[in-house]
């Protein structure tokens, strides 16, 4: 590579892995952090901004996070129905309760940056409440998401 050349990653260069996450007791906010650093590919020394260089993401035991302070009962998530007067909203608790994928894709979305390449590197985040999940063919490889430094 020449002196002063910035390098940009090709198509043909991008090698996608999978890796899956154990969610159980991890903070939402620290674990969403990780799971975007890698569906941008920013992990990688190819990491190019304006191309899809991430990997494959599986969470798994997405019910078992953990929420700090009073999350649970206090964050509320809003969206409209598109009728007039059609504003709802669930608590982070009650979206756990009934969709505990939700509550993760969400948080890893709002750390991604808002454009059409963040809703393509979405796709690759594939989230299960339980333990198991149907991509043992593409052979994961477990990452351990880094605790907070004290």
């Amino acid at each position: 590579m020449e002196k002063g050349k910035t390098y940009m990653a090709r198509p043909a260069d991008i090698d996608r892995k999978w890796y899956v996450i154990d969610a159980e007791d991890k903070v939402l906010g620290r674990l969403a952090g990780e799971i975007a650093t890698i569906l941008r590919g920013k992990h990688k020394p190819q990491f190019t901004p304006h191309m899809d260089t991430g990997d494959f993401v599986i969470v798994v035991n997405a019910e078992k996070v953990k929420l700090t302070g009073k999350k649970r009962e206090q964050k509320t998530y809003y969206w409209h129905t598109g009728y007039p007067g059609g504003i709802r909203s669930r608590t982070a608790g009650e979206l756990l309760a009934r969709k505990p994928e939700e509550v993760i894709r969400k948080a890893v979305w709002g750390m991604l940056p808002k454009n059409k390449l963040s809703r393509q590197q979405l796709t690759k985040l594939k989230v299960y409440a339980g333990p198991d999940h149907p991509h043992a063919a593409q052979m994961p490889q477990p990452l351990e998401v880094r605790e907070a430094i004290r």
